[in-house]
């Protein structure tokens, strides 16, 4: 999941979620209302999403703050930015060869045009989807984090995320982790509404890791 930045909150409805079954109405009643926040930089977004592949919360948090003291009046670096900055400064803050690759890439494209975030309203998930899977080192994964929670769609289920597979299990009570397939059959009473759908399978599937620790 993408670090946190300055973004526009977003209300989440829960009432069609509480109607459609009543275990969530429980969950509902006794957990916070989760936010959502559309992102005011789909470039920021985007890149951030490629530092912190395959890496803990704490340790790509720590490269993304060295990646932006690179470019000390700024906030964050514009493609141009990126574009000029030479190769081995993105090593020295901890980039791999393959990272700098990808965030080179995404600048480039969103230089050239391949990616135009000010068309994106009006475009559907799967147009911006294979925009964004055009720029090498962004996956399906990362398209649904993106789609989620940076655009906020109302209908993004991450089917390869691994909170969503733990929350399917828990609040189905499965005995597995469940296929795509199964959770496309679960999922879809709830077709329409898949992103609030799923941050309320993340907060069963925290809440469930919680009490595990506990024990």
């Amino acid at each position: 999941m993408v670090s946190p930045h300055p973004r526009a909150n977003i209300d989440v409805s829960t009432e069609f979620l509480a109607r459609k079954d009543r275990r969530f109405a429980a969950i509902i009643e006794r957990c916070e209302k989760p936010t959502l926040s559309h992102t005011t930089n789909t470039f920021r977004s985007l890149a951030t999403s490629i530092i912190y592949q395959q890496l803990s919360g704490k340790a790509a948090a720590k490269i993304e703050e060295r990646f932006r003291r690179l470019y000390m009046r700024k906030s964050f670096p514009s493609p141009q930015d990126v574009i000029k900055t030479p190769i081995p400064k993105f090593r020295s803050v901890g980039l791999s060869a393959q990272k700098t690759s990808y965030l080179i890439d995404l600048s480039e494209k969103f230089l050239d045009g391949t990616i135009q975030p000010a068309l994106f309203h009006e475009m559907s998930d799967e147009d911006i989807s294979r925009h964004v899977i055009a720029v090498k080192g962004i996956g399906q994964w990362t398209v649904d984090m993106f789609l989620l929670l940076a655009l906020n769609r109302a209908n993004v289920l991450p089917l390869g995320d691994l909170g969503i597979k733990k929350g399917f299990k828990e609040f189905f009570a499965l005995s597995r982790l469940p296929s795509e397939r199964t959770m496309k059959k679960l999922a879809k009473p709830f077709d329409g509404h898949w992103t609030v759908f799923s941050l309320y399978l993340w907060i069963v599937a925290d809440n469930n890791n919680k009490r595990i620790e506990k024990k």
